[in-house]
């Protein structure tokens, strides 16, 4: 890929069956430096009682948008880089859900898990397993963290954080009636307004800003 810049890479919409994965066969490597920075990372996260562990997660390598089809070239990577300063480019995938009505999913995060601990976050997110299509990592997520299935479910966007870390979001919309169950990465959970501007003081502005891009 070239640039380092955070922003939105590519925008969708594609169906779940547009988007493509070539996993390679080569390690990514990421120096002393980064990987001194993964091994503390680690290390603070056993001493606050969380039971994270390392092992190999995605890194995107370069990607391509053509014909209606999102093509992502990736590679494995310490799981644990994406902890550093700099998040060299660690692939994770971001399912927002939304019911009949409009509302968006969020979840407080609980206080041991590695990412946005004790801060509310929307839908189901998590690392992409190793040779997995992380178009296949977003109903994998949601089934995992709320135990319900989307009705329909649509890749909308790659996006690179500030972090360095880079996020395939998907859209899944649930069936009415359609019923979530928390699990033990979240400690509470609320359905927030179809409209963000409704939403209540404890949802961040990086959430809101996401919710204004695919509510576009």
């Amino acid at each position: 890929m070239t640039g380092r810049d955070s922003g939105l890479l590519a925008r969708g919409p594609w169906d779940v069956g547009r988007v493509s994965a070539r996993w390679s066969e080569e390690h990514f490597h990421a120096g002393a430096q980064a990987d001194a920075q993964a091994d503390a990372a680690i290390a603070e996260l056993r001493e606050r009682g969380s039971p994270t562990h390392d092992g190999l997660g995605a890194r995107l390598a370069a990607f391509s948008v053509e014909q209606g089809e999102l093509a992502l070239e990736v590679e494995p990577a310490r799981w644990a880089l994406r902890l550093g300063d700099d998040a060299l480019d660690s692939m994770s995938a971001l399912c927002v859900v939304r019911d009949w009505e409009g509302r968006w999913l969020a979840g407080r995060r609980a206080a041991w898990v590695a990412t946005w601990a004790g801060r509310w976050a929307l839908g189901a997110g998590g690392a992409v397993d190793l040779g997995e299509n992380p178009a296949h990592t977003l109903a994998r997520e949601l089934d995992e963290e709320w135990s319900v299935r989307a009705q329909r479910l649509s890749v909308e966007a790659l996006v690179r954080l500030p972090t360095g870390l880079i996020l395939l979001v998907g859209m899944a919309r649930l069936a009415e009636g359609a019923e979530v169950t928390i699990d033990p990465e979240h400690d509470a959970h609320a359905w927030w307004p179809a409209n963000p501007a409704d939403w209540p003081a404890e949802a961040d502005p990086p959430l809101r800003m996401m919710a204004g891009m695919l509510a576009g």
